[in-house]
């Protein structure tokens, strides 16, 4: 029992955490609007901001709540144990039990994720998606999911049968290559919830190929999603490691906004590579693959931690929930100070170069366009930017763009 009680603080914890920064999230509502962002929305619109933040507050605190006296209870009662018993006593089969309790635990989650999306979506007008839909995305995400939690469970077994001590540098280095897989497998993974077209020859196609090539990008294609199957919301990136590139616009995007809007926004996501940020943040998930390599390596040196929780010997699956779960999300808020501060420079930086190609208007419009059509929190509490925003708030960004524009 001496591992066990630790373990539900740190997890009673970091939902105490979460609950302070939504506590956070819920007081910016009363926080007088950046002159600079103030025609964003109108009375109306901001009226229905609000009523929209309050109720996704609400759910998420309930939801929240769930999840953690559900999370909470299987740990203090020993079910991951009580459901292994039932497979075979070989370690894989073992690590898949845990994995999959743990995954149909998570389905407590979908009357919240129904009611969010058919109910608080619908009704704000940014759902377009059907209950066959709904299911399908819930369907496939629910074994993707189970499929990289069990590849990655196999991949710490193995390793640490094969290797020992050794694990740390090899199990953090295997997962940096995982990520980095899947993030260049990412337009080909989305096509599992979405179709892709290609762009229509034309003005927009021209100016986006010749504004990455200018700086050296070779252009793989130019694809529209069809994001508005699911939702009104834009958004937009471009994938690939090095020099080649495949520009993805939503199609909610290309109805949104203006071609200069648009091309200001790839201009930001260039200079983003012209800075190599994308080097730089694959450099700081490598050294957060590491820290969590040192903690599975200590949590397999703490045999009484899978004794307290019922195991009779070490199960990866278990290991892996509470390294991801409790160890790592206990220190997450730390590593996301430091990691945030540095994502918001990167994105000043990327910012200033979108003005330096000439596109600091468009793109201070276009930013206004986006945090409209996804309905942005304008005026969020600056603690609340500190220690969460990847991003400055959109009234920070159009003060620095207004400075680095020509007079």
């Amino acid at each position: 029992m001496h591992c066990k009680v630790p373990v539900l603080i740190a997890l009673a914890v970091i939902y105490a955490w979460d609950m302070f920064l939504h506590m956070l999230s819920r007081r910016s509502v009363r926080n007088p609007l950046p002159e600079n962002v103030r025609d964003v929305y109108d009375a109306e619109t901001y009226t229905k901001w609000k009523e929209y933040k309050a109720e996704k507050s609400h759910l998420h605190m309930v939801s929240a709540t769930v999840s953690f006296i559900l999370s909470f209870l299987l740990l203090l009662t020993d079910a991951y144990a009580a459901f292994a018993r039932l497979f075979p006593e070989h370690p894989f089969p073992q690590l898949i039990a845990v994995l999959l309790l743990s995954a149909l635990a998570e389905l407590a989650s979908l009357p919240f994720n129904w009611y969010d999306t058919m109910h608080i979506e619908e009704k704000y007008g940014f759902n377009r998606s059907g209950a066959a839909t709904f299911w399908a995305d819930q369907a496939k995400g629910f074994f993707i999911e189970l499929g990289v939690l069990i590849a990655v469970a196999g991949l710490l077994m193995w390793v640490h049968q094969g290797l020992g001590d050794w694990m740390i540098v090899v199990f953090a280095a295997a997962m940096t290559l995982i990520l980095l897989g899947v993030s260049f497998l990412y337009p080909v993974l989305s096509r599992v919830f979405n179709k892709f077209t290609p762009l229509e020859e034309g003005e927009l196609r021209d100016r986006l190929t010749k504004l990455l090539e200018k700086h050296g990008y070779r252009v793989r294609a130019v694809q529209v999603m069809d994001a508005s199957r699911r939702s009104t919301r834009t958004n937009a990136y471009f994938a690939g490691f090095g020099r080649m590139k495949t520009i993805v616009l939503y199609d909610t995007l290309l109805a949104a906004m203006t071609p200069d809007e648009i091309c200001a926004v790839f201009a930001h996501e260039m200079g983003h590579g012209l800075h190599r940020d994308t080097l730089k943040r694959q450099l700081l998930s490598f050294a957060q693959m590491l820290l969590i390599g040192v903690l599975a390596w200590l949590t397999l040196r703490t045999p009484a931690v899978f004794a307290d929780f019922g195991f009779s010997g070490v199960n990866y699956g278990f290991a892996l929930i509470l390294i991801m779960s409790v160890e790592y999300a206990l220190l997450s808020p730390l590593l996301g100070l430091i990691a945030n501060a540095v994502s918001r420079r990167a994105e000043y930086r990327a910012d200033a170069q979108a003005a330096a190609e000439g596109y600091a208007g468009p793109l201070v419009s276009g930013l206004k366009k986006l945090a409209r059509g996804n309905f942005a929190d304008l005026s969020p509490d600056p603690l609340l930017v500190r220690l969460e925003y990847s991003h400055p708030t959109l009234s920070q960004r159009i003060e620095a763009l207004t400075k680095a524009s020509p007079a």
